[in-house]
């Protein structure tokens, strides 16, 4: 058997991979990942007040370095 046929298969199966296309279960997908499946999850998620507490330091610092807190 010749060089041809086995690049002529090689070609034919590097093709059949390249355009496959499986159906994808995201339903699957999202449960594997985690992912609330109630889209206003993730919303109240960013509205918690733990994140200000993470950054009321941060705050202070800002406040002291730039001044607002001076008589000037």
């Amino acid at each position: 058997m010749g060089r041809g046929r086995q690049k002529a298969k090689a070609q034919r199966q590097a093709r059949d991979i390249k355009y496959y296309s499986p159906s994808t279960d995201l339903s699957a997908l999202q449960r594997e990942l985690g992912v609330p499946s109630d889209p206003h999850a993730r919303d109240t998620e960013r509205n918690d007040s733990s994140y200000d507490d993470d950054y009321s330091d941060y705050d202070e610092l800002t406040k002291k370095y730039s001044g607002e807190d001076e008589d000037d």
